[in-house]
């Protein structure tokens, strides 16, 4: 009687701290070349740009580029963007959209598809993340020399230094938070770094969904909700199928999750209730 007893309160619990979840909407079939981000362009023409690797996660090959997939996931150009090694986060600002490439941020005209200029980053050597605040002025992480560099006037200068694991950013106001191995913290407008929580899974994308929550992705695949007062659900786990769970995009507006599943060769899009 007390095992019984023990186990269903167990269960209450659990319910209990399940209090959001993610309803798979759609998937593509398994044609996206190694998909590393997924990011929304929720102006006029409402598409999906999806950074593609194509190849090694970090060798500069030429095989990489960056696609467009439709919102309802059954329209894709994988040529949009071609040439590129391994892009991987993106970001926009105005007409221009902004990748992570090892050591460069490529600079997209997104009215004209064309690569407008390279910006080369000083002794980076494995861009991955990028975020743009509303200001217009981009970040871009440097997960293999722990920097994270801040561009403005297309000019690179370095913003915080020896950032353990850094991987995944975003810029919310006059905040930018960091996904730093397993720590989710973050830095204010004057540097101060404050730890939001340690999830069980290193951190890959960011994305705020509203009331200072967040859907926090670990690349294995994982993909997590947290609150500001550092409580977090497992929303999502495919590891076992071999499902990457990197880089996502978010419409606040229709509470859509697009997740692109690396080595699943899939974008996947998950509605949040």
């Amino acid at each position: 009687m007390k095992k019984t007893l023990t186990v269903f309160l167990m269960s209450i619990a659990v319910a209990a701290g399940a209090q959001h979840k993610l309803e798979r909407l759609w998937a593509t079939d398994t044609v996206v070349a190694i998909p590393e981000s997924v990011l929304p362009d929720l102006n006029k023409d409402k598409i999906l740009y999806v950074s593609l690797i194509d190849g090694s996660g970090w060798n500069a090959d030429g095989k990489g580029g960056v696609a467009k997939l439709s919102m309802d996931g059954k329209k894709y150009d994988s040529l949009w963007i071609t040439g590129l090694n391994a892009p991987k986060g993106m970001g926009i600002a105005g007409n221009r959209l902004y990748v992570a490439d090892i050591s460069e941020v490529i600079v997209i005209d997104i009215a004209k598809g064309k690569i407008e200029k390279k910006i080369a980053v000083d002794s980076a050597k494995g861009l991955n993340d990028i975020t743009v605040n509303d200001k217009g002025i981009v970040f871009v992480s440097d997960s293999r020399t722990g920097k994270i560099w801040r561009l403005e006037n297309d000019q690179a200068g370095l913003y915080l230094d020896s950032v353990k694991g850094v991987n995944g950013l975003k810029a919310v106001g006059d905040d930018l938070l960091i996904g730093a191995g397993k720590n989710f913290i973050k830095a204010d407008k004057n540097k101060k770094i404050t730890t939001i929580v340690e999830l069980p899974q290193s951190i890959d994308g960011i994305e705020p969904v509203g009331n200072g929550d967040y859907i926090v992705t670990s690349w294995g695949g994982y993909i997590y909700y947290v609150t500001p007062n550092g409580k977090f659900e497992t929303l999502l786990e495919t590891y076992a199928e071999k499902k990457n769970t990197a880089d996502i995009g978010f419409d606040p507006v229709n509470r859509i999750v697009y997740v692109p599943t690396f080595n699943g060769k899939q974008v996947v899009a998950y509605k949040l209730n």
